[in-house]
């Protein structure tokens, strides 16, 4: 039955095509029998034979790409007789419905339609110079094939407007029958009208200012086979080739690079500033990702965050976080090959196995186009599309929603040999659901890159420029020199990772400095207390906190009231055996400071004895009961134990979506990095237990220590194809973002 449907339904169009075979809609240009499987025609022109036996096929472009070449001087209306030229490199998008007929393998017409253009750079040096109309809808130009009644062939428009900026003159169309390809060269670009009106030139209508090429790869979409009459014999509908050319089973969004780094608006508010950063998103999958725009949900969410590595002899003492942004949604994606996975060529809604999608610091930090935190879910990525991004009811000044960081903590003067560092992260909502129906494919614990950056300027207007390279699928925290970072993983399937920092400094004297960083991936749950054991007789001095900013409250930002979250500094509380640092809990305040997703917090004292190993005990915000994690901690402190198995705990109110947790056994084996001046094998001394909630240990194994110089990590292996390599630099340009 749906065979003869689709006969009835297709013959009546392939009569039309075949009629086209008799009476083309183009010039005629004779063809010699050698040329039947190579067919180089002029633009405006086709061959014609007489119908018989034989196969017509209707195609339209799998891929490709296209070069603009313009003469800037001639763009801009600079009457010098040298030449400025530049050239403007795109991708086709995949799939683009621009059809052409071939019969027996030639080439016989072109029908209107269109190509998307996808810009590989839309920052290159010399951008700038060309026109601002053209150069901000560069994201969304097409190449038109136009009807056989216009004047011009092809014509270059903006694909939400429809304005023409230039329309195309002679050419060639060859069509390689062996390789499915057509290629469109000699083409001339002539000033549309209103481009010249637009630029208040009307004169310079129909001025040559470049010219166009085209190489695209073709593919069938209808097939017909005639017999001696022309008739239809038989008819097929080809499947379209979207080749799947990422290596990780499933959606795997990564920051392939971090970009510029930006403050967007001069001038401080209250003794902050807001800085954005630009990314770059490659899909390491084997899936195509969502990508489909607000108020669609399925969409990655991308926060920012900036870190700071200083004090002591050789400023790298302690890692803090400086800012968090909110998120921007993202809502088109390009189909670029940043990484070099190949890129299938997909773009649009959704990002293409093996592609890239770069938005600068500019859309990064686009007020109106970035959401609160709150809203997300950042290990399901899930959000309500139609409330995440609300800017009713509030107004923006130049920090709002980006970066939020204190002047203080940027200006050269006051930090001198500091290191700072950018991060960003995609939470990608995609990769959330497609973790539960493929358990083993769950890839959200790799979603977060960073990058160095020098900082300059000040006192309220900051620079800032790119250091190295981008380390990917690595959190910031990896970057603190001569600290034991380990990854902690409380609920395998249910909820996301956290880390856990320390570095302990010999000060000398009899005294050394802990410094502890806890810092939240994407753990729903986030965390609310630390409690680090002491061992008998230790005094401790210069007790510290210290946690990035929070954003103030805004009309609808997700929080409860709309209060914001609170940046209320922990309390601190200390007995002979241990000293402890909280937040309030779930139950007393939703919106208390605890540690979410993205954000980095430190706790820090000097203690009067040497480090040994032991577990602190980390209470969660949400749910889920305390467990043990290992650390550095002064003085015969109690023997590390085995990390207890987490349960769940409910939420305390139904405002809040509680994650609910796994029985299975979390372990973190991660190979730690200690500093060098840690004494870490010396064996503890035995004390009393300290002071933490109560647990039940079950016997897994326990990180243990390495006296290296760098941070490493290596987490135990979950039943996942996302492994964590070391960060490797990676020797490359750095992608041009989108404006």
């Amino acid at each position: 039955m749906l065979k003869k449907t689709f006969i009835a339904l297709a013959l009546p169009l392939l009569s039309l095509l075949v009629i086209s075979l008799v009476t083309p809609p183009w010039r005629v240009s004779a063809q010699p029998a050698s040329q039947m499987a190579r067919s180089p025609q002029r633009a405006g022109s086709a061959v014609t034979t007489a119908p018989g036996t034989g196969t017509l096929q209707k195609m339209i472009v799998e891929n490709g790409s296209v070069t603009i070449d313009l003469d800037l001087n001639g763009l801009n209306g600079d009457s010098s007789l040298v030449a400025r030229p530049m050239a403007l490199q795109f991708a086709v998008g995949a799939n683009s419905f621009l059809p052409i007929l071939v019969f027996n393998d030639l080439l016989r017409a072109a029908e209107p339609g269109s190509m998307a253009l996808i810009p590989a750079w839309v920052d290159a040096p010399g951008y700038s110079n060309l026109p601002a109309s053209l150069s901000t809808s560069l994201k969304q130009l097409v190449v038109e094939k136009l009807s056989s009644d216009q004047a011009f062939d092809l014509a270059v428009r903006d694909s939400n407007t429809g304005f023409t900026f230039f329309n195309v003159e002679g050419g060639e169309y060859d069509y390689d029958a062996t390789a499915q390809s057509l290629s469109i060269t000699g083409s001339r670009l002539l000033i549309s009208k209103e481009f010249a009106n637009a630029l208040g030139r009307p004169s310079d209508a129909g001025s040559i200012v470049g010219k166009i090429s085209v190489g695209t790869v073709m593919q069938p979409i209808e097939i017909a086979h005639l017999d001696a009459n022309g008739d239809v014999k038989s008819a097929s509908l080809p499947a379209l080739h979207q080749p799947d050319v990422g290596t990780v089973p499933g959606p795997d969004v990564i920051v392939g690079e971090l970009l510029s780094l930006v403050q967007l608006d001069n001038g401080a508010v209250n003794g902050q500033v807001g800085i954005s950063l630009g990314t770059d998103a490659c899909n390491k999958g084997t899936i195509d990702v969502d990508w489909f725009a607000l108020p669609n949900s399925d969409h990655p969410f991308i926060p920012q965050n900036l870190y700071r590595m200083s004090g002591g002899a050789t400023n790298n003492e302690r890692f803090e976080q400086l800012g968090q942004s909110w998120g921007k949604h993202a809502f088109t994606a390009a189909s670029s090959n940043t990484c070099g996975f190949g890129c299938n060529g997909v773009g649009g809604p959704h990002l293409g196995s093996g592609c890239s999608d770069a938005y600068g610091a500019g859309l990064n930090g686009d007020q109106f186009g970035i959401g609160s935190r709150a809203w997300v879910n950042p290990f399901t990525g899930s959000f309500t599309g139609s409330t995440a991004n609300d800017h009713s009811g509030h107004a923006h000044n130049v920090t709002s929603h980006r970066i939020l960081v204190e002047t203080s903590d940027l200006i050269p003067a006051q930090n001198p040999g500091a290191t700072y560092f950018g991060e960003a992260e995609y939470i990608v909502p995609h990769e959330g659901s497609w973790c539960q129906s493929h358990p083993d494919q769950c890839n959200m614990y790799n979603n977060a890159s960073y990058k160095q950056y020098s900082v300059s300027g000040g006192p309220s207007t900051f620079s800032f420029s790119p250091i190295g390279n981008t380390v990917r699928e690595q959190p910031a925290i990896m970057a603190w020199a001569g600290a034991t970072v380990n990854e902690i993983e409380p609920d395998h399937g249910n909820d996301g990772i956290w880390f856990m920092g320390y570095k302990v400094t010999d000060l000398g004297g009899g005294i050394w400095h802990y410094e502890y960083a806890l810092y939240n991936q994407n753990l729903d749950r986030a965390i609310q207390s630390l409690s680090v054991p002491l061992g008998p007789g230790v005094n401790i001095t210069n007790i510290e906190f210290h946690a990035p900013p929070q954003h103030p409250g805004w009309a609808h930002d997700g929080t409860q009231g709309d209060a914001g979250y609170s940046s209320t500094p922990w309390d601190v509380t200390q007995d002979a055996s241990s000293i402890t640092w909280s937040t309030e809990t779930f139950a007393t305040n939703q919106n208390a400071n605890a540690i979410r997703f993205g954000t980095l917090y430190n706790f820090r004292f000097d203690a009067d004895q040497a480090p040994n190993p032991t577990n602190a005990t980390v209470g969660y915000f949400k749910t889920g009961s305390p467990m043990g994690v290992l650390v550095q901690a002064p003085g015969g402190v109690p023997t590390p134990t085995p990390s207890p198995t987490p349960t769940a705990s409910p939420t305390p109110t139904a405002t809040a979506t509680a994650t609910p947790t796994a029985t299975a056994t979390p372990t973190a084996t991660a190979t730690a990095t200690a500093t060098a001046t840690a004494t870490a094998t010396q064996p503890p001394s035995p004390s009393p237990t300290p002071s933490s909630p109560p647990f039940t240990p079950t016997p897994t194994p326990t990180a243990t220590a390495t006296p290296t110089a760098t941070a490493t990590a290596t987490s135990t292996p979950r039943p996942t194809p996302t492994p964590r390599p070391a960060p490797v630099p990676r020797v490359r340009p750095t992608p041009h973002p989108r404006p």
